[in-house]
């Protein structure tokens, strides 16, 4: 299926590596202009590298700290300066510390808002602008099952993540009369890098292969594996086309079934 994405210019924040990076692959492979941005310049070379030999597409790298409202205007001004449009923002970011409530401080809560909120909204105000203008665009925010299901210890991600959804239906509501989508993408456990060094952690420590770990971690999950990046590139992909543009205002769980709730 051609999704018509070809020449559309997107921006993908967090992309040197997991799951922004196999977002940034499938529309790259899609034919659109990607932006690749995260903290370490090395990564994103290497990124960069990749997906250019694998895909032909034009791909541009900058660094960013999202956390840091200078480096989103820094990153939006340089996207524009390049391609002087913004079509698709895929909002994307790392994981908040983990821990449980009595073990966070004060700055743990003040980063984390940062980190999954404030970001977003920096980054939003900066581009829906160049939206409107042209009567288009596609804004997509990826965030986590623990929206719909929390998950022990990591009492940062199931609060501040919950308040994307709330910013998705807004922009949703406002924007909608304008040709732009406003969705989110809530995903399960996928095979990042980060997976895959826990997982030789804790085959070191039991003595057992990384296969028998991952198939272990994966049982609960009704598919019996974990997802990959890609996986959630071809959803991101699909929103971001014209073929899902009656899909606004939603939050999309694609986690092989782990989630047990029914709404």
């Amino acid at each position: 299926m051609d999704l018509g994405l070809r020449n559309k210019v997107a921006l993908v924040t967090a992309s040197s590596r997991g799951i922004g990076f196999g977002i940034a692959k499938v529309l790259a492979q899609e034919g659109a202009k990607v932006v690749i941005s995260a903290r370490r310049e090395d990564e994103l070379a290497k990124a960069k590298e990749i997906i250019t030999k694998e895909s032909g597409a034009e791909v541009l790298a900058i660094k960013a700290d999202l956390t840091v409202k200078g480096d989103v205007e820094t990153l939006v001004n340089e996207v524009m300066r390049s391609f002087g449009t913004i079509d698709i923002l895929v909002y994307n970011t790392g994981p908040p510390k983990p821990g449980t409530f009595s073990q966070l401080t004060d700055e743990d809560w003040e980063y984390a808002t940062r980190l999954l909120l404030l970001s977003a909204v920096w980054l939003t105000k900066r581009v829906v602008g160049h939206m409107v203008s042209k009567g288009w665009g596609r804004l997509i925010y990826v965030t986590s099952l623990t929206l719909r299901q929390p998950i022990p210890n990591l009492v940062l991600s199931n609060t501040v993540r919950l308040s994307l959804a709330g910013l998705v239906k807004s922009l949703a509501i406002e924007y909608g009369q304008y040709g732009i989508t406003a969705n989110g993408v809530m995903q399960g456990y996928i095979e990042t890098e980060r997976i895959k060094q826990l997982a030789q952690e804790e085959a070191r420590n039991r003595s057992v292969s990384i296969d028998e770990v991952i198939k272990n971690w994966s049982a609960e999950v009704p598919v019996r594996r974990y997802g990959k990046p890609e996986e959630i590139g071809y959803l991101v992909a699909f929103l971001a086309s014209d073929k899902a543009a009656y899909i606004n205002g939603s939050m999309i769980l694609i986690d092989g079934g782990y989630v047990k709730c029914v709404f």
